[in-house]
């Protein structure tokens, strides 16, 4: 439990005073009414009387005699002789403790009717009455026998047992009624005494018993407020938002249940109040029926009192119980909060303050961005949870000082967030201020350096292209950026907050640069100075061109080559798919180099005069330069053309189909960009002026380039597709935007006609680099790698259209070589070994060469319309190389060499299209064998020293 909910659970445990008087109010109107029951309640019931109550064993009619003494009637009862001494003894104490209970010490008078019975039965009587009477018995008023035989025996035996029964109690035997009158008045008398008291046993008994059943039902009601208000304020407050509301409505129902009763119990005293005022309505109305009224209102008047006090109480419980469901609701809301703010702070902590470079920096504020939007929607929130917390505090919640205090914390913590952010802002702002002043110079340094390789010797050996080269150099130097005038002392000063060790080196790097610039701009200068001083004799060309113009270095020029450059053929497509009937060859995807009339010209006129390491950096700025207008070139493809299948404008004139395999049309140009544009061109900057340095460049790179493999593999497909959809209104668009005079498909050949011309750009490096120079033996070892790079391309090319194979041709290794060769196939069968008679006709097949397999398949062509659908290579056989066999030489056929399969069981003659491809397939066949036969040499010296039980399984060629 975290110090939130600890000091959560502390406010709930101060219950407030309000509610803790309203529980007091209860308690004590619940004692005053159970006073008022202990008064007015008897502590018998009708019930346990045994019926005889209902049989009029003895009733009291309510009458009254001198001093107020309570007339206890026994009527006529023939079985009365028959009746249990303790059911006589109920009978009496229940009818005594009614009048007992409203007027403590009453005084009881007796009127025993024997009218119609015997002396016996009279004398029984009276004693059993002098046993089982409980009250203060002030007289006995005995009624006696009527006959004149039974009188007679009465007065003998009453005068004789006078004296016993005067000491137990006073016993007066009267004659008739009319006696009686002379203790009691006529009005206090029943009609059966010749009185006028209404007197009606059953509405007695219905009376009394709705007058006991509700006593006992206010008890139980007074019984059930407490304890249910005992339970209210003794109950512990969970920390859990649903235990709270289960126990709100819990709590809820209980209440409204007896609420419930209580409106029964009213309703029953208002019923019975109603039933006693009829009762007594006369003025010489009943005594004990205006005390039992008197009751009723006193009890319902209490009990209302009650009511009220628990209505009260259960009322503050249930708003104690609401706002501590508030308070744990605001707690949840703002730890949450705090957490956010929190993790929002940490991310701001862990953003660096500064890029090393601009790319850096700029994605830095990028984040920052996405990160301010986030931490003002998060601020947003925040405020409403304090504005709810003042709302909370303004109802007067009990915890209202823990709410302000919540809102001070979050409202601190919103403000500290808020200033890191707009501090971060500050420094990557100027940060990138910086870098990018830096990034302008440095491009105005390479825009000069580029300058000075564009301009061609022959257009300035005249006076009037001299003059001119200066006035373009004299522009350019105008259009120098602020920043290099500053120096780097100054501007260390002006961003001295943001500055790092990289950032230094940056601004080293720079100013360097700068120095270099300057100085070869100021040497081209002092040259053109003297050409146009005075005239030059134009150097001659050796092999004079027509010039065209220079390309432009806008990504967004299109790819125009000149027909007059060196052109190559480079085999992307399949063998067996043909452009036409007559010509059957391979599809030869035709790369063509724009060695411009302006560059050869110049090496023309260089080579005449100028030394070999004057070419290789002529060279040198070509790769560079070529390479930076190939990323610009990738860059608006995959701004103009990819980017814009996002655009929401232009959603209309895309079809469907196309959104979902761009992936398809532009494969990997992704990765590629990234590899160029990151990595490969600044590490050809790196050699600008130690072109020495290139090959290395490309053998440290070798496993990037395999990225156009897979650029290559997915030609077909492209091509493919853009056959389908090159008419869409949505390509149009895009060339439109984007000013080019060509296609999509021409900029889509672009990686391909890259790959193919660093070879040749290697090549003329090689040509002007001596024997002993150094980097000699990197750049013959970088042109290797290259064209084995194109020859891996090309076989993967072939690969991707093998069908029918089952398994994964990536189990198989790497593809070493693979054509297409005749082939005479002989093979032994069962014991006899007989020789099968070797075909006359060969069959052709296209052979791939694995690490591990060697595959056999047919060329599939297509013809006719679908002839330029891609082809396919369908698998025939497959032959692992660990059971593989050569001969090299086979009698009557220079081009012929056999392999043979387990043991010479298959035997295949192959002949090549050439002796050169029949010695290089046998090269690498011989290297894959001995390669296997030292492997499993190996194997074997370890199956020898290893124990018998332990022994490795011979291999695969081994077994039988």
């Amino acid at each position: 439990m975290g110090p939130v909910s600890l000091q959560v659970e502390t406010e709930q445990e101060q219950k407030p005073e309000r509610e803790m008087d309203c529980y007091h109010s209860l308690l004590q109107a619940g004692s005053q009414l159970e006073n008022t029951l202990q008064q007015v309640s008897v502590s018998m019931s009708m019930k346990e009387v045994d019926g005889y109550i209902e049989k009029q064993v003895a009733y009291l009619s309510g009458g009254r005699g001198e001093d107020s003494s309570v007339i206890v009637t026994l009527p006529e009862y023939s079985a009365f002789s028959d009746i249990p001494e303790e059911s006589l003894a109920k009978v009496l104490t229940y009818l005594t403790l009614i009048p007992r209970a409203r007027q403590p010490g009453v005084k009881f008078i007796i009127i025993l009717d024997r009218r119609l019975d015997t002396w016996t039965s009279i004398k029984t009587a009276l004693a059993r009455i002098a046993a089982s009477f409980p009250g203060n018995l002030h007289l006995v008023l005995v009624l006696r026998p009527t006959s004149f035989f039974q009188r007679t025996v009465t007065d003998l035996g009453f005068r004789f047992s006078q004296e016993d029964f005067m000491l137990k109690m006073p016993v007066v035997m009267l004659s008739s009624v009319t006696d009686l009158l002379r203790y009691v008045d006529e009005n206090q008398l029943t009609s059966e005494f010749g009185g006028t008291l209404d007197y009606c046993h059953s509405d007695w008994i219905v009376l009394r018993t709705a007058i006991e059943s509700f006593a006992v039902t206010v008890k139980d009601i007074a019984q059930m407020l407490q304890a249910f208000g005992t339970e209210l304020a003794e109950t512990k407050l969970p920390a859990e938002g649903t235990a709270i509301m289960r126990l709100l409505s819990t709590h809820t129902d209980k209440y409204r249940k007896l609420k419930e009763a209580i409106r029964s119990v009213s309703k029953e005293g208002r019923h019975l109040l109603a039933s006693l005022e009829a009762s007594g309505r006369e003025e010489d109305s009943l005594w004990d029926v205006r005390l039992d009224w008197e009751t009723v209102q006193r009890l319902l008047a209490q009990l209302r009192g009650m009511e009220s006090a628990f209505d009260g109480f259960f009322e503050k419980h249930h708003l104690k119980l609401q706002q501590y469901l508030q308070l744990l609701r605001y707690e949840h809301r703002f730890q949450e909060m705090e957490l956010s703010l929190e993790h929002l702070a940490s991310q701001e902590r862990e953003m660096s303050s500064s890029g090393e470079k601009l790319t850096q920096t700029e994605q830095t504020l990028r984040d920052l961005d996405i990160l301010e939007a986030h931490a003002q929607e998060e601020m947003v929130s925040a405020q409403i949870i304090i504005l709810h917390g003042h709302q909370l505090a303004a109802s007067h919640h009990y915890a209202m000082a823990l709410i302000l205090q919540r809102g001070n914390e979050l409202r601190h913590r919103c403000d500290t967030l808020s200033n890191a952010l707009r501090v971060k802002r500050a420094h990557l702002s100027r940060a990138h201020r910086l870098l990018l002043r830096l990034g302008q110079a440095q491009s105005w340094c390479d825009d000069g350096a580029y300058l000075l390789a564009q301009q061609l010797v022959d257009k300035f050996q005249s006076k009037e292209g001299a003059q001119a080269a200066l006035k373009d150099m004299d522009r350019f130097l105008e259009g120098a950026p602020s920043l290099l005038s500053s120096g780097p002392d100054l501007l260390a000063v002006e961003f001295e907050s943001v500055l790092t060790p990289e950032i230094q080196v940056q601004i080293g790097e720079t100013f360097e640069k700068h120095t270099v610039v300057q100085e070869m701009i100021h040497n081209r200068q002092v040259c053109l100075r003297k050409l146009a001083d005075k005239h030059v004799r134009p150097i001659q060309l050796v092999a004079p061109r027509a010039e065209s113009p220079p390309r432009s270095k806008s990504p967004l020029f299109s790819p125009k080559h000149g027909v007059d450059g060196l052109k190559f053929s480079f085999d992307l497509s399949l063998p067996g798919k043909r452009t036409s009937r007559k010509s059957p060859a391979s599809r030869k995807i035709e790369v063509m180099h724009d060695y411009q009339e302006n560059r050869s010209s110049l090496l023309s006129s260089l080579e005449g005069e100028d030394s070999p390491d004057l070419l290789k950096r002529h060279v040198m700025r070509e790769l560079i330069e070529t390479e930076r207008v190939y990323v610009e070139e990738l860059l608006s493809v995959l701004l103009g053309y990819r980017g814009e299948m996002e655009n929401p404008a232009l959603a209309g004139l895309l079809p469907p189909i196309l959104r979902s395999k761009r992936n398809v049309l532009f494969g990997n140009m992704p990765e590629i960009y990234n590899f160029h544009s990151r990595v490969f061109l600044h590490d050809l900057e790196g050699c600008l002026e130690t072109p020495e340095g290139v090959g290395a460049c490309f053998l440290e790179r070798k496993e990037n380039f395999k990225v156009y493999e897979c650029y290559c593999q997915n030609k077909p497909r492209s091509e493919s597709l853009w056959r389908q959809y090159s008419d869409c209104a949505f390509f149009q668009e895009c060339q439109k935007k984007l000013e080019h005079k060509l296609g999509l498909d021409s900029y889509l050949l672009k990686p391909v006609q890259r790959l193919t011309k660093y070879q040749l750009l290697l090549k003329e490096l090689l040509k002007y680099s001596a024997g002993g120079c150094e980097g000699t033996s990197e750049l013959q070892a970088a042109l290797a790698a290259m064209l084995h790079l194109l020859k891996s391309v090309n076989d993967s090319m072939h690969q991707i259209a093998i069908t029918g194979y089952q398994g994964e041709l990536c189990d198989l290794g790497r593809v070493l070589m693979q054509g297409s060769f005749s082939v005479w196939i002989s093979h032994k069968k069962g014991p006899t070994r007989m020789k099968e008679l070797a075909r006359f006709k060969p069959t052709q097949r296209h052979l791939f060469l694995y690490e591990r397999a060697l595959l056999f398949c047919k060329c599939r062509e297509e013809h006719g319309e679908g002839a330029d659908k891609t082809p396919s290579y369908s698998f025939k056989h497959c032959l692992k190389m660990s059971a593989v066999g050569i001969t090299e030489n086979v009698k009557g056929d220079v081009k012929k060499f056999e392999i043979w399969y387990s043991g010479r069981e298959e035997v295949y003659a192959v002949q090549a299209p050439t002796v050169e491809v029949k010695t290089a397939w046998l090269g690498e066949l011989r290297r894959i064998l001995t390669n296997q036969q030292k492997l499993l040499k190996d194997e074997r010296c370890v199956d020898i020293q290893m124990p018998d039980h332990i022994r490795r399984s011979p291999p695969m060629s081994e077994r039988g």
